[in-house]
């Protein structure tokens, strides 16, 4: 759970490196509370009998959604530029999504590469001191 919180406590900061556990279990949050919200429209949806009734009651869901999607747009945004550095990419390496099909699918490439052994030019390595893996300098 720590790790899913982690770049909600780096709000944003986007110097530095994060690694792959940090940026996927980040986006398992995101995937986990989208399900949610949707199972909890689903279930007020299907338990209203009129359609003014299921407005009513879906769209205070709704909102919230919405809320909370920008309330995790910034550090997103922040730990995928964290992940970029971590493999020695430049943080504007995300505008490759812009690129229809092709953009997407290098990205995804590059957020599941293992990050960068060492420090690199975007600061020390996000692993270094654990168990296991040496710090090189």
């Amino acid at each position: 759970m720590d790790w899913m919180l982690m770049p909600l406590r780096r709000y944003a900061e986007f110097s530095g490196r994060s690694r792959r556990k940090e940026y996927w279990m980040f986006a398992l949050l995101n995937v986990l509370i989208a399900l949610f919200v949707g199972l909890v429209t689903l279930v007020m949806a299907v338990s209203v009998s009129s359609e003014s009734a299921m407005m009513v009651v879906v769209t205070p869901v709704l909102i919230l959604w919405f809320l909370l999607s920008l309330v995790f747009i910034i550090p997103g945004l922040a730990v995928t530029i964290r992940r970029l550095h971590d493999i020695d990419k430049s943080g504007w390496t995300i505008l490759l999504a812009l690129i229809p099909l092709v953009g997407p699918i290098v990205l995804l490439v590059f957020y599941c590469t293992e990050g960068t052994p060492g420090p690199n030019r975007f600061g020390p390595d996000p692993k270094a001191g654990e168990l296991g893996n040496p710090v090189t300098a």
